[in-house]
């Protein structure tokens, strides 16, 4: 097997960019020792055989490699196929917009518009494992009951019969094309929850077992592979037959019930083997990205785990973020996004507002009314925004109407948010961008708690508990603030951020 490596020593002031989303908080690489290995774990979220420095340089492969950077050196070790060295590309945008129009260039197409325009609406912290045909339609009139825009709304794991068996649970759903006409009526659009798991005790898997379409082991045996939910069988997405099959049943749902979309979950490189027997041979990374090809047919969808596919018109959820400040929490937010950028995965969606990790709203005593209001604020100027915990149930009037109002915020810059997803779509440009990014000369490479939204709106939440001020780093030029103030850069300014406010400032 081949095992190409690289050492590179950093040029003075040089820090990276890449790998894995789910190591934002630890970018930019360069200030510490660090390490990872693309063909090992995902960490949950999207990863991709780039990085990219501020001194113009970049380093892609086709296939995952390991790495190891401290504050000299860069080594690449592991690769499984050449490694390109890219030099003289100026700064983090040259170098960025090099890598991706040779690598990934941008599909001239983007998901779902109303993806972009309106929040979104994940079932998964209220509904659980237990979804109904009711529940639904009260999620959705709540929603407009509060104040909140209709958007995209999500009916997550469980709506179905065993896993494979993609049909409506009739006892859960008995009329699900009138709760979709409904929804629709509402002025909602509809996805559902689905994953290339097969349960091995349906009579899908029975039918399926003997086509070919399911991934075996080393054996010949048909794989059964331990996940989140217990253990199924596993499609083969090198497979054509199988994405035939898929496709066929998610069109059925498309053309009976009037679904118009799909979260396709799961896909981690974690849960296939290096030595799975596949129809086309390839490692866990390539049926990951098999999977995500999965949903390129459809406009409204949604992946967490994604391996390579930048410039796709995929959209790609942040990892699933505990009810909490800091770790694995709201602090991850802006640095995660920030790495979904910088790695080409342009239509980017926070998790949802509170944190996607339920075990924290089961009980109302664990709640944190501050933090699920910042959470708000921090998502509604990504490029997306996604409700799931119901703010009217959890929180008390003002605090919902924070809430609220960061809801509608999102959907006052929807046509501008669009628009920058339409260009991203032709120059592969990300639509959050990190500071360093757009003002390369002005030594923001470690910035990591603001962002920039396309080329002239910075955005500064609030992440940190109980604060009421923050620091904002301004780069040169003129700039207006949420408040009205005009600001001259460059310049440190320490603004007031009482709870209801979500600071941002356009340049002129």
């Amino acid at each position: 097997m081949a095992n190409y490596e690289i050492v590179l020593d950093l040029l003075p002031g040089e820090y990276w960019w890449g790998g894995r989303v789910s190591d934002g908080t630890s970018m930019p690489f360069g200030r510490s020792q660090f390490s990872a290995d693309l063909a090992k774990a995902s960490g949950a979220n999207q990863a991709a055989p780039l990085l990219i420095s501020n001194k113009g340089r970049y380093i892609w492969s086709e296939e995952p490699f390991a790495f190891e950077i401290n504050q000299e050196r860069l080594a690449i070790l592991r690769g499984a196929s050449r490694i390109t060295v890219g030099e003289g590309h100026g700064n983090l945008q040259g170098a960025y917009k090099h890598a991706s129009r040779t690598f990934f260039p941008p599909v001239p197409i983007i998901p779902e518009e109303l993806l972009f325009t309106a929040p979104q609406y994940n079932l998964w912290i209220e509904l659980l494992y237990e979804p109904t045909q009711e529940k639904v339609l009260q999620y959705a009139k709540d929603v407009l009951a509060c104040g909140m825009p209709p958007g995209v709304i999500m009916i997550d794991d469980n709506w179905h019969e065993p896993y494979g068996t993609w049909t409506f649970h009739t006892g859960r759903f008995p009329d699900p094309k009138s709760m979709v006409d409904e929804l629709h009526a509402l002025g909602f659009k509809v996805m559902v929850w689905v994953c290339p798991f097969v349960s091995p005790d349906s009579i899908t898997f029975r039918k399926l077992e003997s086509t070919g379409i399911l991934l075996r082991d080393q054996h010949g045996k048909t794989t059964i592979r331990k996940w989140w939910n217990g253990y199924s069988a596993v499609l083969d997405c090198t497979n054509p037959t199988a994405v035939e099959w898929i496709h066929g049943q998610l069109d059925v749902l498309q053309d009976e019930f009037g679904i118009d979309g799909f979260k396709l979950d799961a896909g981690d490189l974690e849960f296939y083997e290096g030595d799975d027997l596949s129809f086309v041979k390839t490692t866990p990374n390539g049926q990951s990205e098999a999977w995500a090809k999965v949903g390129l047919k459809y406009p409204l969808n949604e992946y967490r785990a994604c391996w390579k596919l930048a410039g796709q018109p995929l959209v790609q959820r942040l990892k699933d973020k505990q009810h909490e400040w800091t770790g694995n929490g709201l602090d991850c937010l802006i640095p995660d996004g920030l790495a979904q950028g910088l790695l080409g995965y342009a239509y980017s969606c926070p998790d949802m507002i509170g944190g996607g990790e339920f075990m924290s709203f089961l009980s109302s005593e664990k709640l944190d009314p501050e933090l699920i209001v910042r959470s708000a604020q921090c998502s509604a100027l990504f490029p997306m925004m996604q409700f799931s915990a119901a703010p009217w149930r959890i929180l008390d009037e003002k605090h919902l109407r924070y809430c609220v109002e960061a809801a509608q915020l999102h959907a006052a810059f929807g046509e501008e948010i669009l628009k920058l997803a339409k260009e991203s779509a032709v120059t592969g440009e990300p639509i959050l961008r990190h500071m360093a990014y757009e003002f390369p000369e002005e030594g923001l490479e470690t910035i990591t708690d603001q962002f920039m939204l396309g080329s002239t709106l910075l955005v500064a939440p609030v992440v940190v508990k109980g604060a009421r001020a923050r620091d904002v780093v301004l780069p040169a030029g003129t700039w207006v603030g949420d408040d009205g103030l005009i600001v001259s850069g460059p310049q440190k300014v320490n603004i007031e951020v009482p709870l209801g406010r979500l600071p941002y400032y356009r340049k002129n």
